[in-house]
């Protein structure tokens, strides 16, 4: 049976897409959001293959290519800047549609808000919190606050998109969930800082014990991204206070505040590191338009849902919850002067400097985050998965 409306909580870079998915497929959407605008925080700005392949089938890849840029390459450094190992992109040919493309989030976020008020099947209200959910034998409901108060939306589905403190999770599993926020306190910061005379490449990660950091161009004009680790236990005020300290202590040449210019600043605890968590979570809203498309098609029942838990599931606990982790250690927690020596992956990524195979399989490793759900459809679908595979 043909799916009337989807109701999707939550305007973050997953509800939005999901929204634009789903009503491009002619799926009444109606994407509530707490919030009284996007959010417009410094975040992640990375989106690989796994995630611009959903982004080019929600129509906005072209445009994201237009207002963002491909990166060259991963570079990973000691302190003293020197080159340790690397991915570079030019293994990939040029035409491939799906590299990887950064663009910070807000901009991302305003993107797909520009395409999604074009789809008349699609309504986003801002303001609009949900306090409790429910179904009955037809349909899925939601109480919602509202600046004129409280009233009650229904539909076919209610698709939780609402975040680390989401209220679908807690109103479907309890207030108690299992899950693990790292001792480990990050410090995002945007900064105008000229790089490139130290010859950095477009993403850095620099191996140290307590310096470690990373440093990457996330605008065509040069803005940067640059996360550091500091002590953990202090107040977001103490984290801001303590940033020109520790720019100078990390940062090559040693800057002072008037050698670079910050745009926002951004105390936040780990929660998965090298990208994984955007390109996951788009990956995931992903998969699930496609196991809800096989049911308004008729092509598949609700078990279908089943299988997109258990599968998204997997790749979490299977892939980025282990390569997340491993990520973040890599940094800290090894000798820089003995990396390349111990660590195979760096060793992999110099085989990769000689092998144009491996350097393109290393280009695509996020690969690993995407699924077909249409395996899982009851019935033959004339569906194009080549995604763009080389």
């Amino acid at each position: 049976m043909a799916i009337a409306k989807v109701i999707v909580v939550g305007a973050g870079p997953s509800g939005l897409i999901l929204s634009l998915l789903l009503a491009k497929k002619g799926i009444t959407v109606e994407l509530l959001d707490a919030g009284a605008e996007l959010d417009k925080q410094p975040r992640a700005a990375h989106y690989a293959s796994a995630a611009t392949y959903e982004l080019e089938r929600a129509g906005v890849l072209d445009d994201l290519k237009e207002r963002g840029f491909s990166p060259k390459g991963f570079a990973f450094r000691k302190f003293d800047t020197s080159f340790i190992a690397g991915i570079n992109h030019a293994s990939l040919p040029e035409d491939y549609p799906y590299k990887m493309q950064i663009l910070p989030l807000d901009q991302l976020g305003q993107l797909l808000y520009e395409h999604i008020q074009r789809q008349p099947k699609a309504t986003v209200k801002w303001t609009h919190r949900v306090l409790k959910i429910g179904q009955d034998q037809g349909k899925a409901w939601v109480d919602i606050e509202t600046p004129s108060g409280t009233h009650r939306s229904t539909a076919d589905y209610v698709v939780g998109c609402d975040g680390a403190s989401s209220t679908i999770r807690r109103e479907l599993f309890g207030p108690e969930y299992p899950g693990e926020t790292l001792n480990a306190q990050i410090i995002a910061t945007n900064v105008y800082y000229n790089f490139d005379r130290y010859n950095y490449w477009d993403s850095n990660f620099i191996v140290h014990p307590t310096k470690y950091y990373m440093a990457a161009r996330i605008t065509k004009d040069g803005l940067y991204r640059v996360t550091y680790g500091d002590v953990p236990g202090l107040s977001r005020e103490e984290y801001i206070a303590r940033q020109p300290a520790r720019y100078e202590e990390i940062l090559p040449g040693s800057p002072k505040p008037g050698d670079y210019r910050i745009t926002n600043i951004s105390p936040y605890k780990l929660q998965q590191s090298g990208g994984l968590g955007l390109t996951g979570g788009i990956a995931d809203v992903g998969n699930l338009f496609d196991a809800l498309v096989g049911i308004h098609d008729g092509l598949a029942d609700d078990s279908i849902l089943d299988k997109y838990s258990e599968v998204r599931m997997r790749i979490w606990r299977e892939i980025i919850d282990p390569m997340s982790r491993e990520n973040f250690r890599r940094l800290w927690d090894q000798d820089p002067e003995k990396a390349l020596e111990n660590d195979r992956f760096f060793q992999i990524c110099k085989k990769s400097e000689t092998n144009e195979a491996l350097s393109r399989e290393l280009a695509l490793g996020l690969d690993v985050l995407r699924f077909d759900m249409t395996q899982f459809y009851n019935k033959t679908s004339e569906t194009d998965d080549s995604r763009g595979k080389l």
